[in-house]
C-alpha cells in the first residue's frame, strides 16, 4: 500500500474546496438548507399546518365572528366568554346565508332539547368545506363544545348507576404537532442532508478526474492516487461539521432549544464520514458519474430503510440528544458508527492504493 503523506492530502483537499464555487448544484442545495434553517420558525407553522391544520389554532389571534341559532343554552355563555370568538344570535337561515357569503366563520345550531332531557342534545355545526380558516375555527369551537359536554355530564350525573373511573393524565405544555415536526423531522433532516450532499459531492470529485482525464496530470506530481482520493474525501468530510454547526446555530437563533449539541455533532460527523466513504468506494468502482450517482442513490434509500427499521439508529439518537432524553443506546449507535467508518476507511484505502489505470 502507498504511504499517505498528510501535506499532500491537505493540498488536494484545499484545491477541491476552492473549486466548490463551480459546483452550482451543491451550492444550491446548501443554500436551500440555509433558507430552511434561517426561516425554520415560519416554515414550522406552514408545514405543520399541511398535515395538522388544527395545530395553528393556538397561534391565531384573530377574533372570528360566528352565528348562533336555536334556544339559549349554557353553550351560548361559553362561546361568548371566549375572547377569540364574536357571537351573533341569528335565525338559522340568515346565519347560513351569511356563512355562504363568508361574512361569518361558522354557524352553531342548538335544538330545544333540555339539558336534563332523556334524549341526547344534538348540536349542529355549519362550516365552509376545504378551508384553512375552517380548521382553525373548528378547533376553537370544539373546545367550547367539550366544555358544554362536561356541563351536560354533570346535569345528567344522577343517571349513573356506577361511579366512573377518573383518569389522571400528566400536564403537557406546547403543541405536540410542532414538537414532532421540529424534533422528529426538521432537525434530523437538516443535520443529515449535509451527509448525503457531501457524499454525492465526493462521487463527483472522484469521477470527474477519470472523465476529464485530469488524473494523469495529478499523478505526474509527487501526489499519489491514494492521497488524491483521501484529499477529496477529507474536503467533503470537513464540510459536514461546518454545515451542521451552522444549522444548529440558526435553529437556536429561531428559538428552538437543542440539547447535547457536541454529542450531536460527533454522531453527525461519524455517520456522514461513513456515507462519504461509501460514496467514494462506489465512485472508485464505477468511475463514471451518472452510474455512480444512480447506484449511490438507490443504495442510500435501501440503507435508510434498513437503518430506520432498527430500534436504535442515528436518526433516533439525534432526536433523543436534541430533546435531552438520550440514554445508553446512543453510545451503542456511536460505537457501531465508528466501527463501520473504520471498516470503510480500510476498504477505501485498499481501493485507492491500487493502480488507478
Amino acid at each position: 500500500m502507498d504511504l499517505v503523506k498528510g501535506r499532500h492530502v491537505k493540498a488536494v483537499a484545499k484545491k477541491d474546496l476552492k473549486g466548490l464555487a463551480n459546483e452550482k448544484t451543491i451550492l444550491f442545495a446548501i443554500l436551500l438548507q440555509l433558507f430552511v434553517a434561517m426561516f425554520s420558525s415560519f416554515l414550522m407553522v406552514g408545514l405543520t399546518a399541511m398535515y395538522d391544520p388544527s395545530s395553528v389554532a393556538g397561534y391565531s389571534r384573530v377574533q372570528y365572528p360566528i352565528g348562533y341559532s336555536g334556544v339559549d343554552s349554557p353553550l351560548l355563555e361559553i362561546l361568548e366568554s371566549r375572547s377569540d370568538l364574536r357571537v351573533h344570535q341569528l335565525d338559522l337561515s340568515t346565519a347560513v346565508a351569511l356563512l355562504r357569503d363568508r361574512q361569518i366563520a361558522a354557524v352553531i345550531y342548538v335544538p330545544e332539547t333540555a339539558p336534563e332531557a332523556d334524549e341526547p342534545v344534538k348540536v349542529s355545526l355549519f362550516t365552509i368545506q376545504n378551508d384553512i380558516q375552517t380548521a382553525v375555527i373548528s378547533q376553537k369551537i370544539r373546545e367550547s363544545l367539550m366544555s358544554y359536554e362536561d356541563y351536560l355530564r354533570k346535569v345528567r350525573s344522577s343517571r349513573l348507576s356506577v361511579e366512573p373511573t377518573v383518569l389522571q393524565f400528566p400536564e403537557t405544555s406546547g403543541n405536540a404537532s410542532f414538537y414532532e415536526f421540529v424534533y422528529g423531522l426538521l432537525i434530523p433532516l437538516l443535520l443529515f442532508m449535509p451527509a448525503i450532499i457531501c457524499a454525492a459531492l465526493a462521487i463527483d470529485l472522484i469521477t470527474e478526474e477519470f472523465q476529464h482525464h485530469t488524473l494523469e496530470t495529478l499523478l505526474a506530481t509527487p501526489v499519489t492516487f491514494a492521497e488524491v482520493i483521501w484529499g477529496k474525501v477529507l474536503a467533503c468530510i470537513l464540510l459536514v461539521p461546518l454545515q451542521a454547526g451552522a444549522w444548529l446555530i440558526l435553529l437556536s437563533a429561531n428559538g428552538i432549544t437543542i440539547a447535547g449539541i457536541p454529542q450531536i455533532l460527533v454522531h453527525v460527523i461519524l455517520t456522514s464520514s461513513a456515507l462519504i466513504l461509501f460514496g467514494a468506494l462506489i465512485a472508485l468502482y464505477y468511475r463514471e458519474r451518472t452510474a455512480a450517482q444512480v447506484i449511490f442513490s438507490l443504495a442510500v434509500v435501501v440503507l435508510m430503510m434498513a437503518v430506520l427499521a432498527l430500534p436504535e439508529n442515528p436518526f433516533s439518537s439525534i432526536v433523543s440528544l436534541a430533546t435531552g432524553t438520550a440514554g445508553p443506546g446512543q453510545w451503542l449507535v456511536l460505537a457501531v458508527a465508528a466501527a463501520v467508518t473504520a471498516l470503510l476507511c480500510a476498504l477505501t484505502h485498499l481501493a485507492a492504493s491500487r493502480n488507478p489505470v
